[in-house]
């Protein structure tokens, strides 16, 4: 594969990870507005952290002059994050 077929992948996997990762945080947000559920709540804010990490590396990448590594740090930070969150979603009361 040509560096512009791994860019152009990488665009496109991005691109549905946001969409994905929207629709997840949008449905839990939406059954929390229904119940007043704290654990949706930290569910919903989970999703959203860990997507908004997605969008962020994805714009580094693609638009910062920042080392590739740079964008991967950002995620995965989001991502620990939002899992972090998602963990604390399933014990709360």
């Amino acid at each position: 594969m040509s560096h512009v077929d791994i860019t152009i992948a990488v665009v496109v996997l991005k691109s549905l990870t946001l969409l994905l990762g929207g629709l997840i945080t949008y449905y839990s947000f939406r059954a929390y507005r229904r119940t007043g559920s704290p654990a949706l709540r930290a569910l919903a804010a989970g999703f959203g952290i860990i997507t908004l990490g997605a969008l962020l590396a994805g714009a580094a990448d693609q638009l910062l002059p920042v080392e590739p590594s740079i964008a991967f740090l950002v995620e995965s930070s989001f991502t620990v994050v939002g899992f972090a969150v998602i963990t604390y979603s399933l014990f709360v009361e």
